[in-house]
């Protein structure tokens, strides 16, 4: 299936837009949440796979102009007369050499998202990068936790310890490469690079497949892993677990495993960086002769806050050090407290009046009479 149409976007779609859908169609289809639905599974894997190609601009680039194709072998003839599949080789199976001065590689090599030539060395063997979407509240941030996780994902074959032979025999090195993986010949003026075809590019070659992987050298099944969150972890950050992505093709390395953090919104704080803020009722009396007011902390602790006289609403009043902690450091951030000065409803008829002979005398509020002095200048100049 077209890589865009199972994601669900446009050919037009942005990286951002790519990515969104992914991830929304991975939460849908992961085996953890499917488990038995074999339907599921092999959709999880086509979604990865179209994932994997159209996140990079180099490889999306490649699918666009050239589709499956671009990632196919190219078929040639034997001896140095063989000719191209028009459009259907990769990086992976040739590269150019013109004289002793052009690197015709370099150009082709760039396009397909390759590197030099010891780059391209049997990258195909290595595992892929896997990512688990993890999401904890504010309180497990600042206290840092410890998860387990349950991936299906490929791991290395425990009968052939990942050689893909049986009963772990080491497997021969490949006659026809001498275990380069590549076949080199001359094609007219060119001196062409293929992957060797006796041995798929490993270098070696299996005389006696495993039974329980095929020769593949790694199976399918769930595994356990412990990690730990740190605290004061931030909102979108992934954590990255080197070699603990989907095990390589005989004996290849592993690729790493990303932790995406996502942190639920809270209700009665708000994080911006290391600084925890939060809004806090003031009483109208309160905020004018001031007072003490108790609040909650982020640690589930409480603390005093001093409201000073004259407190105006939105006035903020700073909290040291409890705040977020920085993640593997000894200091933390602050807490803001944001007072919102509460007007009093639902007053008496001697309340009222109370207010009304406060407001004919008062003389302590510079910002209400400034305000409206100002007022009068420009009404008075118009």
């Amino acid at each position: 299936m077209d890589y865009y149409e199972t994601l669900g976007v446009s050919k037009s779609a942005s990286d951002e837009e790519i990515k969104k859908a992914y991830r929304k169609m991975a939460m849908k289809y992961h085996p953890d949440k499917n488990e038995s639905n074999k339907e599921a599974e092999a959709k999880f894997k086509s979604i990865n796979e179209a994932y994997e190609t159209l996140k990079d601009p180099q490889k999306r680039a490649a699918y666009d102009r050239f589709g499956h194709d671009a990632y196919k072998n190219a078929s040639s003839g034997g001896g140095g007369g063989g000719g191209f599949n028009s459009g259907g080789f990769s990086s992976r199976d040739f590269h150019f050499e013109f004289g002793n001065d052009s690197d015709f590689s370099d150009i082709f090599e760039s396009f397909f998202g390759g590197g030099g030539r010891g780059d391209r060395e049997r990258v195909e063997m290595r595992g892929n990068d896997l990512q688990y979407d993890v999401t904890i509240t504010l309180e497990e941030a600042f206290r840092g936790k410890d998860i387990e996780l349950k991936l299906r994902t490929n791991v290395k074959c425990d009968d052939c310890n990942g050689t893909g032979s049986e009963n772990g025999v080491t497997p021969k090195v490949c006659p026809s490469c001498r275990g380069s993986g590549k076949m080199r010949f001359s094609q007219g003026f060119f001196m062409v690079e293929k992957v060797c075809s006796a041995c798929n590019g490993t270098g070696h070659i299996i005389e006696k497949s495993c039974k329980t992987c095929n020769g593949s050298g790694r199976v399918n099944k769930v595994r356990n892993l412990n990690v730990s969150i740190p605290a004061g972890i931030e909102d979108g950050i992934k954590i990255r677990l080197t070699g603990e992505g989907e095990a390589g093709i005989r004996g290849g390395k592993s690729g790493d495993l990303y932790i995406a953090i996502t942190i639920r919104s809270h209700e009665l704080f708000v994080r911006k960086k290391n600084d925890i803020h939060c809004d806090i009722p003031v009483s109208f009396v309160m905020a004018t002769l001031g007072g003490e007011v108790e609040v909650p902390t982020i640690d589930g602790k409480k603390a005093l806050v001093k409201i000073p006289a004259g407190t105006q609403s939105g006035q903020i009043l700073k909290l040291r050090g409890k705040g977020m902690p920085v993640v593997r450091g000894a200091s933390r951030g602050d807490m803001l407290v944001h007072a919102i000065i509460e007007t009093p409803t639902n007053l008496t008829d001697r309340q009222k009046e109370l207010l009304r002979e406060f407001d004919e005398d008062n003389q302590s509020s510079p910002k209400f009479s400034g305000f409206f002095s100002k007022v009068k200048e420009f009404w008075q100049e118009l």
